[in-house]
């Protein structure tokens, strides 16, 4: 057994706890906590509940006897009817020995705390090969926040890493509670009715129903967590001060300018006064009678653990820290903030920060400006999430110059607890917020990151700015695991979740003023109206390079065109069929006719579905002769923004012409195939694993069983020594062979000729064998080039599609052109599994070799579905199966039907750090 003395905090802190708050929490108990040899710490997890509260939910151990005890003595007589189908008012010895003594494999108990307190349970037992029963009890006062439905996610999860794939459970049939926990999970469940007992049945594999069901269910609360934090009533500026220059002043000041309604409270320790700067002032939190939602945080950073126990027995829903000396400091802060985020979450409350800039919400009623910045955007469309606290003052000053509207704004500093995720969440269900801008330092859970962008860019438009990314630098206080991929990772899951990526940060307000104000457009034709020859061919160059198409002729006019000449060429390209969007271009001559230029600009685009943007007065913002004012006095939407340069607008126009063609893309699904044995391939891993617990290459046996399960064959190539036994084989064949060198150091040489093709007969292979021995230098030792025969495959393109299994990003599927070429100029495409039919098609369109694939000067196009088959079964594979850390299919040749894989490496190994993004909710 390991035995640990800690407090509620410090184990929050080693296990990652996040609990709502009991009534009125004091300072921490010690107790002893014992963690049995085999105690699967990877089960933990912070979760959020229904209501947005956070919770920890963990294994049971042998020492949480007295925890079980007090929270069944809690539950009512009703739940515990309903769970042992009898009266049984309390457990014996024998039945806390049972519950909290398990095995973690064919047993396993999950709990759910709230500081000190289990509120409640979930188990399963193991009752054949592939299936075990499953129970649930949840305190009374703690049914409808959604512990069912949490606990049977990670059972299912934890079951099936067993080799379980099918729960049952018994129910009461007015136990209508339990009964919906499993109808609405998302499986396919069976229920018959026996002996006055229900006997529900069901399969636990993820379906992209269940899938669909935790994405939703994850999205409402931790959107519900979010809207505490930004919808507060009561505002507490912990470490307020009056004295100028100090960062509680700053942030007192500003959350009384910015015009919040409800209650502002101003918390310091050393004050006796009533007020600082007209605002109530308080010692401690805990005075406070009036209720506090949020508590932002500036003391020093070894006092906030005190502030968080003192927010928490006031009920505080949320903090935001914008203290510093955090883990930006080394290690030492990093500790610090690990037991600040531990803490808190032990008691249910999320953190925004430390290191944090704050939070805007501009929506009527709230008006919050909790941040060190005085500028307070108007109300708009925009919202906004950074992680940099300096950068967030000069975007938002940038904002405020560019006069674009914001909904909402998060600065998340060392972002460790609130991320870019959860406010994507939020934004998603947010009626307020019509356009999401990123600026991203970090990326902590890339898939996850990659679903919920996705599902949010279906909706709105999402604009992300990644900085990093040729270094994988990382700014100090972020905690992220370090990827083996490539920066062009980035861009292929930018482009594959629908974000419009953009490269600096006014490419990142370019887009945004398009897409706020503008419809998108329906396709690539761009009409061109301007009276300026040279901005003209600026506009023409940019548009070459992005991939758009000039609508006709440009409608170039002279510098002295009036107002009428361009009403008239506006009209004809607003009417013209062929025009999808409009770039005007006003210079002002001598005489400046703006205005009335302006005006006929804004009379000609009303109304038109077609986008138009402009370089009017190299103005950078939405002109005033060119605004359609909303109710609040802002940009409404038939705004048209002006750009300084054609270059900055017609990149917007790309970027925003992109993204709407990933919204109009074909239907787009996950295919199904149902010859793949996911069940045969997991016990083949785990019996693999047994022979070689700490995981190795699969030799060529074990490779063709594996592609089995997933039905990829591959051309077997046989091993041979000897000019004599590369004759025998090739006669076994029947001739019509090669004789091909695998030797890692020579593969895709090209100064030597690796493969010899086309050997008919005895002769021809004892010429290539003398040949390549003598070219590679290896007659005395045949062995060291590691000589195949295999058999002719049908002519084609060579590809190579590989998977990875990366440490940040799990698995990664490849694909590119085989050769030396592309592999040095990094000619590949990548996406993250599951890969839909719209995904695979793009990888293999993507690439700048992809010309050869579709009959390049004369040739036949190869089989492109058989390609995309291929990518879609090593998603499959790699998806299903952690532990493939490895696979290549190094040679696949594509001919005109069908292709061969002829080459492969796969390497499994335990996976000793889980993914991040599972079918269970968890916070990250």
């Amino acid at each position: 057994m390991m035995t640990a003395a800690a407090t509620a905090a410090d184990r929050a802190v080693e296990y990652a706890g996040g609990v709502t708050a009991p009534e009125q929490p004091q300072r921490p108990v010690q107790y002893v906590v014992e963690y049995p040899e085999g105690y699967p710490a990877v089960y933990e997890a912070d979760v959020v509940l229904r209501d947005g509260a956070t919770a920890h939910l963990r294994p049971i151990t042998p020492s949480d006897p007295d925890l079980l005890v007090a929270f069944y003595a809690r539950v009512s007589e009703q739940s515990k009817y309903y769970r042992f189908f009898a009266p049984y008012p309390q457990l014996s010895d024998r039945d806390v020995a049972r519950f909290t003594q398990v095995d973690y494999v064919d047993r396993l108990a999950l709990i759910v705390t709230v500081g000190d307190e289990m509120i409640g349970v979930g188990r399963y037992e193991r009752t054949g090969r592939r299936t075990a029963e499953v129970a649930f009890l949840i305190e009374d006062a703690h049914q409808g926040r959604g512990l069912g439905q949490l606990l049977l996610e990670h059972l299912a999860q934890a079951a099936r890493e067993h080799g379980i794939t099918r729960f049952i459970a018994e129910v009461l049939p007015d136990n209508r509670k339990m009964i919906t926990v499993f109808t609405e999970a998302g499986y396919k469940v069976a229920r018959e009715f026996e002996d006055g007992v229900i006997m529900v049945e069901f399969d636990i594999a993820p379906t992209d129903t269940s899938f669909g069901v935790m994405q939703a269910r994850e999205q409402r609360s931790e959107a519900l967590s979010i809207a505490r934090l930004l919808t507060p009533a009561g505002v507490a500026v912990i470490g307020a001060s009056r004295r100028e220059g100090t960062i509680g002043n700053a942030l007192l000041r500003n959350l009384r300018d910015g015009g919040f309604p409800g209650q502002l409270y101003a918390v310091n320790a050393d004050t006796k006064a009533s007020e600082i700067d007209g605002v109530p002032a308080y010692p401690t939190i805990r005075d406070i009678e009036g209720t506090v939602d949020l508590a932002v945080v500036a003391v020093k950073a070894d006092q906030v653990a005190d502030v968080i126990v003192d927010c928490a027995f006031k009920g505080v829903r949320g903090l935001v820290v914008v203290s510093s000396g955090f883990a930006e400091i080394g290690d030492e802060g990093r500790k610090r903030q690990r037991h600040l985020v531990g803490l808190a979450r032990s008691y249910g409350m999320r953190v925004i920060g430390p290191n944090a800039l704050g939070v805007i919400n501009t929506a009527p009623g709230v008006s919050l400006n909790a941040t060190l910045s005085p500028l307070m955007p108007s109300r708009g469309r925009v919202a906004f999430f950074c992680q940099s606290g300096a950068l967030g003052v000069s975007i938002l000053a940038d904002m405020v110059g560019r006069g674009l509207g914001l909904s909402t704004f998060v600065s998340a500093g060392n972002r460790a607890d609130v991320s870019g995720n959860d406010l994507m969440q939020y934004w998603y269900s947010d009626e307020a917020t019509e356009v999401v801008l990123l600026y991203l330092e970090s990326l902590g859970n890339p898939r996850k990151f990659s679903r919920v962008a996705r599902r949010l860019a279906g909706r709105k438009p999402v604009i992300a700015l990644k900085t990093g990314r040729a270094t994988q630098g990382v700014p100090l206080g972020h905690t992220v695991r370090r990827s083996q991929l490539p920066s062009a990772t980035i861009d292929s899951l930018f482009r594959q979740s629908g974000l419009i990526g953009v490269d600096t940060p006014g490419e990142l307000f370019d887009v945004a003023q398009l897409v706020a104000h503008q419809p998108l457009p329906k396709g690539r034709r761009v009409a061109i109206v301007s009276n300026s020859d040279a901005l003209t061919l600026q506009a023409l160059d940019t548009m070459a390079g992005c991939g758009l198409a000039v609508a006709g002729e440009a409608h170039t006019l002279n510098a002295e065109a009036s107002a009428a000449d361009f009403d008239a060429a506006l009209r004809e390209v607003f009417a013209d069929d062929q025009v999808d969007s409009v770039v005007v271009i006003f210079t002002p001559p001598v005489q400046s006719n703006g205005a009335e230029v302006a005006q006929v600009l804004a009379a000609a685009a009303a109304g038109s579905e077609k986008p138009v943007l402009s370089t009017f007065l190299a103005s950078r913002r939405v002109p005033e002769e060119l605004r359609v004012a909303d109710e609040h006095g802002g940009a409404a939407r038939g705004s048209i923004p002006s750009f300084s340069s054609p270059q900055y607008a017609v990149g917007a126009l790309a970027k925003a012409t992109q993204y709407a063609e990933w919204r109009r893309r074909a239907d787009s699904r996950i295919p199904e195939f149902p010859d793949i044995d996911t069940v045969g391939a997991e016990d083949f891993v785990a019996e693999f694993l047994q022979r070689h617990p700490h995981g190795a290459d699969l030799d060529d046996a074990d490779r063709q069983r594996l592609l089995s399960f997933y039905d990829i064959s591959v051309l077997p190539a046989f091993p041979v020594l000897s000019a004599d036994e590369a004759v025998a084989r090739a006669a076994d064949l029947g001739f019509e062979v090669i004789l091909k060198a695998t030797a890692e150091q020579w593969r895709m040489r090209p100064d030597l000729a690796d493969i010899w093709r086309h050997i008919h007969d005895e002769d021809d292979m004892r010429e290539a064998w003398a040949e390549m021995t003598r070219t590679f230098g290896v007659a005395s030792d045949p062995g060291r080039a590691q000589f195949v025969v295999q058999k002719m495959a049908p002519p084609g393109v060579p590809v190579v599609i590989s998977a990875l299994e990366d440490v940040a990003y799990g698995p990664v599927v490849t694909f590119g052109l085989s050769g030396v070429a592309t592999d040095l100029l990094g000619d590949r495409s990548y996406r993250m599994p599951p890969l839909t039919t719209v995904d695979a098609a793009e990888m293999v369109g993507e690439v700048r070799a992809a010309p050869l694939l579709y009959g390049y000067r004369g040739s036949d196009p190869v089989d492109i579905p058989a390609i995309e088959n291929l990518l879609h079964r090593v998603s499959r594979l790699t998806l299903e199966l952690e532990e493939v850390v490895r696979l290549d299919l190094r040679s696949v040749l594509v001919a005109a039907q069908g292709a061969t894989v002829l080459d492969t490496s796969i390497r499994i190994a335990p996976n000793e750090k889980p993914r991040q993004d599972t079918p269970a909710r968890r916070l990250t």
